[in-house]
């Protein structure tokens, strides 16, 4: 896909360039304005690197735009400088030849060419990231940062509003137990709580404080008790220190107390799920300027703030260089220590034979959404998320249940029997390759359902980190 650097022809005025497609096939051809579009030049396999073809090519100096044709289908490479024309077809692009380089010569060949790209797109391809890959240019991550910051900052929550929908609102003075079983049953892991007496939203009910309840009534000495969960209510629980405080192992966690209105810019909405480490906010719209008798219109999270990103730069990506880069070439997500420095919190894996006990726990010390599930070669099996705590509620699983003892294993098979007609289930556990670009990742992230991607390694599926929402906008937003 990308050109490597042309060695110099006197004679003709022409220069030798190598061609790479690093994302196999069985058959691979190039074509592009060198030759007029009319003649497919076969590509060859590269020995040892099976999903590696090129192709060197006569062309002549200048500007000039290409694509390959794999098993009869155009592509481009998003690993390669591309555009897009007026007629919105992506080509790859390649600029401002000279005849006159005077790179190394290549053993055995008398063609003269610089291999340095060409290894380069070969170890990204093969999933090992090596010094060649390039690094981010100081200059390409503020000029990306800034366009995006100018976006966020001229669209408001607006945007955010879909063309039809349901939200699920919950009344503080229902039981939590009758809470738990309706965000099962609408398939949902979490609901703006509304106060009649105060008219107005208060805040949110999460997995996370089903799994605070469950830790609580797993406790010895414990107060609460499941009987009391028929009337026991949300805000009795809202009010209880364990929430007020969220004092949990030593970590203080911020409240959420307040609510995001449809004027407010995008920007704002994105630092506040930030700020209090929450997957979405109750999206408002007031009439009177008090904030009295408040609509509820949508719960705004980050996957959709990313849907608007993607959509608003889809046809003019070129203009935030960061997004061609490989996901790990820059400092996002979490990693495995041997493989990366993690820029957020700790990468953290458990086996499936682990108790749910230890799962609930981790998501909670370690200030998490999820964690991977993986066999003894630290290969993918599943992931465990806070939303699952609700697949619980299922025939009351939770009131007869050891957390010590249920093992992870279990609890999952529990979630999949439960979920078996919500679609977003089949969500949960997206994979990514550490060569795959940042564009092409937020691209993932932006469809519903999709909160993180777990990266392994191609083949064995060993996991070397993951990438969550979270993630992508802490780096986004600097």
């Amino acid at each position: 896909m990308e050109s490597v650097r042309e060695a110099g022809d006197g004679v003709t005025g022409t220069v030798l360039m190598r061609f790479v497609w690093t994302h196999g096939g069985r058959n691979v051809f190039l074509s592009g304005s060198f030759n007029r579009w009319g003649e497919l030049i076969p590509m060859s396999p590269v020995e040892g690197c099976p999903n590696v073809f090129q192709a060197i090519y006569d062309i002549t100096p200048g500007n000039h735009q290409y694509k390959f044709c794999v098993d009869g289908e155009w592509r481009h490479d998003e690993l390669q400088p591309h555009s897009t024309t007026e007629y919105g077809i992506v080509n790859n692009v390649q600029f401002n030849m000279e005849a006159n380089y005077n790179p190394e010569m290549i053993p055995g060949s008398n063609m003269e060419l610089d291999n340095e790209a060409f290894t380069r797109l070969v170890s990204v391809s093969d999933g090992t990231l090596t010094a060649g890959v390039p690094s981010i240019s100081e200059a390409d991550l503020q000029v990306s940062r800034h366009r995006i910051s100018v976006f966020l900052t001229t669209h408001t929550a607006y945007e955010l509003l879909p063309q039809s929908g349901k939200v699920v609102a919950l009344d503080v003075d229902l039981p939590v137990k009758q809470a738990f079983h309706i965000l099962f049953e609408q398939g949902i892991s979490m609901a703006p709580l509304w106060d009649f007496s105060r008219g107005q939203f208060v805040g949110v009910l999460s997995a996370l404080d089903f799994i605070l309840i469950l830790r609580e009534l797993g406790n010895n000495g414990s107060n609460l008790t499941e009987e009391e969960l028929d009337t026991h209510t949300i805000s009795a629980w809202k009010e209880g220190k364990a929430y007020l405080e969220r004092q949990i192992d030593g970590h203080v966690w911020p409240l959420p107390r307040h609510l995001i209105h449809v004027s407010d810019i995008l920007k704002e909405v994105a630092l506040r799920i930030l700020q209090y480490k929450v997957a979405t906010v109750p999206l408002i719209h007031s009439s009177s300027e008090d904030s009295s008798f408040p609509q509820l219109l949508h719960l705004a999270s980050l996957s959709g703030i990313l849907k608007c990103i993607c959509r608003y730069f889809r046809h003019c990506s070129s203009t935030l260089p960061i997004l061609q880069l490989p996901i790990g070439a820059i400092p996002v997500g979490s990693w495995v220590p041997s493989i990366g420095e993690p820029s957020g919190c700790p990468l953290v894996m458990l086996r499936p034979s682990a108790s749910l006990s230890s799962a609930l726990n981790l998501l909670i010390q370690a200030q998490v959404s999820s964690i991977p599930i993986v066999d003894e070669n630290d290969s993918l099996v599943d992931i465990y998320c806070r939303s699952d705590i609700t697949a619980l509620a299922k025939d009351k699983i939770y009131t007869h249940i050891n957390l010590n003892e249920m093992t992870i294993n279990q609890a999952l098979q529990l979630g999949q029997d439960a979920y078996s007609f919500h679609e977003l289930r089949s969500q949960r556990c997206q994979m990514c390759l550490r060569s795959d670009t940042l564009h092409k990742e937020m691209e993932r992230l932006a469809n519903p359902g999709v909160r993180r991607l777990v990266i392994v390694e191609a083949g064995s599926k060993r996991v070397e980190g993951i990438v969550t929402l979270s993630d992508i906008f802490k780096f986004l937003l600097g």
